[in-house]
C-alpha cells in the first residue's frame, strides 16, 4: 500500500489561443487531497478538464498556476511513482506482450532475472498466460488493456492514473476489466485516480467520486461511496448502489446541460 499523500493546490490550466483567438480556461483553481490507498473516480461532462487534471498529476502537462505534490515533493514531470493507463491502446506494436510489460524495467536497468520474475507474476495476475509472445495487433482490446495495466504495475508505482481505460471496450469486457482492476486494488491498495464517463463504473470501483462542472472545470461535488469491500458485481443490484447512482446522475445531468447550452 502506498503511504504518500497527493496534494493538488490551486491548480489551473489555460490553453493558449490558436490563431489569435481567445485563450481557453480548461480548469478553474482546483484543490484536492488524496490519501494513501484511496480509489478516487472523477466524473464530468466532456471537455470539463478531467483528463487535463489527470495529465497534470501524471506530469505530462504543466499547470498554468498552482502545484501538485506527492508526499510533499513537487510533480514536475512523469516518474515511475505514477503509472498511467490511457483509453487508447498505447502498447508498443514492435514489442511482444512480455516485452511491453518489461519496457519500463529495462529502461531503469533492472536486472534481467528480476524483469522476468516481475513480468511473469503480472502476466499470471492479469490473465495473460499463453499470450506472452503475442504482438499487440494479435490481441483483443481487453487483452491489450490487460497488458497496459500490467506494464503500469511493473514499476510498482505509488499511484495508478487511469484515463477512461475501459471506454473503448464492449460492455461485457468492460465489466470484466472493472472486476480485474478492483481485485488488484483490493490486494495492493495502491492509490488510484480514475477518470470515467460511466456512473456505474465510478460507484462500483471508488471510495470517493468527484463530480466536475462543465468547462471551465472545477470540483462541484465530492460523494463518498460507503459500499463495503470486497465488492463484486452483485453490489450493482443493491438499493444503496441505486441511491448513489441516482444522486450522481442528478449532478452530472445538470452539468451536461450547461455544457450543451454553452
Amino acid at each position: 500500500m502506498s503511504d504518500k499523500v497527493l496534494s493538488i493546490a490551486g491548480v489551473t490550466r489555460t490553453f493558449p489561443a490558436q490563431g489569435g483567438g481567445t485563450p481557453t480556461l480548461a480548469l478553474q483553481p482546483t484543490d484536492l487531497t488524496i490519501t494513501p490507498g484511496e480509489f478516487v473516480a472523477i466524473l464530468g461532462p466532456s471537455g470539463c478538464g478531467k483528463s487535463t487534471l489527470l495529465r497534470i498529476v501524471a506530469g505530462l502537462d504543466r499547470p498554468t498556476a498552482g502545484q501538485v505534490t506527492l508526499d510533499g515533493v513537487p510533480v514536475t514531470g512523469p516518474g515511475p511513482d505514477r503509472g498511467m493507463v490511457f483509453q487508447s491502446y498505447t502498447l508498443f506494436p514492435w514489442l511482444t506482450v512480455e516485452q511491453n510489460i518489461r519496457f519500463g524495467l529495462r529502461e531503469r536497468d533492472v536486472p534481467e532475472a528480476e524483469q522476468a520474475e516481475i513480468a511473469g507474476r503480472l502476466i499470471a495476475r492479469t490473465g495473460l498466460r499463453g499470450f506472452e509472445r503475442h504482438w499487440p495487433k494479435q490481441l483483443s482490446g481487453g487483452m491489450q488493456q490487460r497488458t497496459a495495466l500490467a506494464r503500469a504495475l511493473a514499476n510498482d508505482p505509488e499511484m495508478l492514473l487511469l484515463d477512461e481505460p475501459f471506454g473503448a471496450l464492449d460492455h461485457q469486457t468492460r465489466e470484466l476489466m472493472q472486476e480485474l482492476l478492483l481485485e488488484i486494488w483490493q490486494g495492493d491498495r495502491k492509490t488510484v485516480l480514475f477518470v470515467t464517463h460511466d456512473i456505474d463504473e465510478a460507484v462500483f470501483l471508488a471510495t470517493r467520486v468527484l463530480v466536475m462542472s462543465a468547462r471551465p472545470g472545477r470540483v462541484k461535488a465530492v460523494v463518498d461511496v460507503p459500499l463495503p469491500y470486497p465488492r463484486d458485481w452483485t453490489v450493482k443490484t443493491s438499493p444503496e448502489f441505486a441511491s448513489l447512482k441516482a444522486r450522481l446522475m442528478g449532478e452530472i445531468r445538470e452539468e451536461v446541460r450547461k455544457a450543451a447550452a454553452g
